[in-house]
């Protein structure tokens, strides 16, 4: 099983060298999950596209479609507030990250980010994820 990030959904999408390798060390009818906080970062990362003019309007909606059917189930994340918000204070890291992290952890699932200090944190408290030396 497989929790997706935001930077790794967006590395893949964009094909991105990094993206293309988290692709490829994605295995085939593997599950993917995501908490539904990746629909909203994902959105706001296209918007910032277009924004910025890097991206039309047309292609970045194209990007978020494939980025969001990346994820075979969103799950709710309602229940992990209170772990997410004390692992948060404990680890010293952003909550939005500690989202994924979480899910991981609870899931024995593989972290895939392009995030170093998610990564590092990862490896740290034994959370599996990818390491930017497999990729």
């Amino acid at each position: 099983m497989i929790v997706l990030d935001c930077c790794a959904a967006t590395g893949i999408v964009r094909d991105t060298p990094e993206g293309r390798a988290l692709r490829t060390l994605m295995p085939p009818g593997e599950d993917v999950i995501a908490p539904h906080l990746l629909q909203c970062e994902l959105t706001n990362t296209f918007w910032k596209y277009v924004r910025s003019g890097r991206m039309s309007k047309e292609t970045a909606s194209e990007r978020l479609a494939d980025a969001l059917s990346l994820v075979t189930e969103f799950r709710d994340m309602r229940a992990l507030l209170p772990e997410v918000f004390a692992e948060s204070i404990r680890l010293d890291h952003p909550a939005y990250d500690l989202f994924y992290f979480v899910f991981a952890r609870r899931n024995d699932a593989t972290m895939y980010t392009l995030d170093k200090k998610l990564i590092a944190l990862c490896e740290e408290h034994g959370v599996d994820c990818v390491h930017p030396a497999e990729i």
